[in-house]
């Protein structure tokens, strides 16, 4: 099975770096066009620059996905980069924990509200395409932790959304699903930075993992260029945890 994306258009909203950028990269490297966003500009362009040695169509913009206005502009300028859209990735978090408005409303506006607002802007291009939406939820949305709630409510509203999406878009042939990733460890990452700053956690979080080692980045944008791909075309309004058992 060979992914190739020649011709094909990607969007991902959060794609600086994690596993926004993995799918970004993973794209790019299957002969695809990418358009990334993120709020820091220097993480931006030096991936955008990373995208570029693929030979490829690239664009990037800073953008606060908190805010509906910038979600949308940001996906109009896309795809006026672009040329189009086929491909859509939701992949910003607030990773809201604090149980307080602070918290909850971070959570809703970048985790759920950013993806309402980016996928209603891109849809008339989804049409066109017949493209598919990839949603990025968590397995705290199915394995609720109680130093998360808005995270892990949030998240499952998410995957919610996924099948609501499906089901609305199925008829203009557009799928649409979502991946629950478990601990994912990169350079930088949350998981990265609990490792020194608090090693009870990390442990602890380690020793639930049956594979016994944190997920990489690579191991869930393969999933979702596989969802994006002809290879999924009977695939819509699911939910792939990408956990190595995490949770079980």
């Amino acid at each position: 099975m060979k992914l190739d994306f020649t011709g094909k258009k990607a969007i991902v909203c959060g794609g600086s770096r994690g596993i926004g950028k993995a799918i970004a990269m993973g794209f790019a490297a299957c002969g695809g066009d990418v358009s990334i966003c993120a709020r820091d500009a220097t993480t931006l362009e030096e991936t955008r620059a990373e995208l570029a040695k693929h030979g490829h169509k690239t664009h990037a913009a800073s953008a606060d996905l908190s805010k509906g206005d910038a979600v949308r502009g940001y996906v109009r300028e896309a795809i006026g980069a672009l040329g189009g859209v086929d491909f859509l990735v939701n992949n910003a978090s607030a990773f809201g924990s604090s149980d307080d408005d602070k918290g909850w409303t971070a959570s809703l506006a970048v985790d759920m509200l950013s993806i309402v607002h980016a996928t209603q802007e891109a849809l008339p291009e989804l049409k066109k395409s017949q493209g598919n939406v990839v949603n990025i939820s968590s397995i705290s949305a199915l394995h609720p932790a109680a130093r998360q709630p808005p995270y892990g409510a949030i998240k499952a509203a998410v995957i919610h959304y996924t099948v609501t999406q499906a089901a609305m878009y199925a008829k203009d042939r557009i799928r649409v699903n979502c991946i629950a990733p478990g601990s994912i460890e990169f350079p930088g990452g949350v998981w990265d930075r609990r490792k020194t700053d608090n090693p009870a956690l990390y442990n602890g979080t380690l020793a639930s993992i049956p594979f016994g080692r944190m997920g990489h980045a690579e191991e869930v944008a393969n999933v979702a260029l596989f969802l994006a791909s002809p290879f999924a075309s009977w695939v819509t309004g699911q939910t792939i945890a990408v956990a190595g058992g995490q949770g079980l």
